[in-house]
């Protein structure tokens, strides 16, 4: 066999190999083209699902940080498993797309790349991507129903540890509900004060960071994903107050337009400044009880 003979075998192979992950990525984009344009035209343009195409490039980036161990991965195809998971996606995403479901046609997503992970490269492959397929489920949309569930008692919650902290501190105030009096002013505090949105965006930073970061420490990363709500539920009422105290001390117009926005974003950075704090500390904890462990004099036997 000459030279080329051999490098027009190894081209042809090469290509053979490419064609059958082309086509499941190219089938792929055409069956959702309509799903991305009805989220590029709605869910992502609000502040509560605008973090979803952060999602998509997070997870990219994970399967990018796992190339090693994927060309060190032994393809061995599960065509069963495989195909019964990409035809129950399928089917799911033609019924979310007749019945006009916007999250459960995204939803789908999720199962129809694990089948054809499957399909394609078998067991051991996907065990590798089952995180980043996984973390594609914070860019689905939140149904509206559970947002109303969940929204309601954290603006009650909200509501209820201002009240009592400023009227602890002598300020006139008082609540009905999820509406503030203090002085002359009434202040609602709204959907995008409950905290639900940072609660979503937060809690993919999490669990990304601690992943990617954090994941060798199982217990250490447990704790920063339990404590996502809570530092969530501090921030928003940090930034709730600081919005009542405004309205107090300057009136309630200067709440409106770029203030309000300010205070949303401060926010988020604070909820991260507390996440990063708790990781700081959780670190020195250990850091100290690795020394005092050390320290230790050995026991007799």
């Amino acid at each position: 066999m000459t030279y080329l003979n051999a490098l027009q075998q190894r081209k042809s192979s090469i290509l053979q190999w490419m064609l059958w992950p082309a086509l499941l990525i190219g089938s792929f984009l055409v069956a959702y083209a309509p799903t991305i344009r009805g989220l590029i035209d709605g869910p992502w343009q609000t502040e509560q699902e605008g973090h979803g195409p952060l999602i998509i490039a997070a997870s990219l980036f994970l399967v990018w940080q796992s190339r090693e161990r994927l060309r060190a991965a032994a393809l061995s195809p599960a065509p069963i498993a495989g195909w019964s998971l990409l035809s129950f996606g399928l089917l799911l995403m033609f019924l979310a797309r007749t019945q006009g479901v916007l999250a459960v046609e995204t939803l789908s997503v999720i199962p129809v790349i694990a089948g054809c992970i499957l399909v394609s490269a078998g067991w051991p492959v996907f065990r590798i991507l089952a995180f980043p397929v996984g973390f594609l489920l914070f860019a689905v949309p939140a149904p509206d129903w559970m947002i109303d569930a969940a929204t309601v008692p954290l603006k009650v919650l909200i509501s209820d540890l201002v009240t009592r902290v400023l009227y602890a501190a002598g300020y006139p105030v008082a609540q009905n509900g999820v509406m503030i009096m203090i002085g002359s002013y009434q202040l609602l505090v709204k959907d995008a004060c409950s905290g639900l949105n940072s609660i979503f965006a937060l809690s993919a930073i999490g669990v990304f960071y601690a992943y990617a970061f954090r994941w060798d420490e199982k217990i250490r990363s447990l704790i920063l994903l339990a404590a996502i709500i809570p530092i969530t539920i501090a921030a928003n009422f940090i930034r709730v107050i600081t919005l009542v105290l405004i309205a107090y001390y300057g009136g309630v117009d200067q709440l409106e337009g770029v203030l309000h926005d300010l205070t949303g974003i401060g926010l988020f950075a604070v909820a991260l400044v507390l996440l990063f704090l708790l990781d700081g500390f959780l670190s020195l904890c250990w850091t100290l009880f690795r020394y005092l462990r050390r320290s230790q004099p050995p026991r007799s036997a």
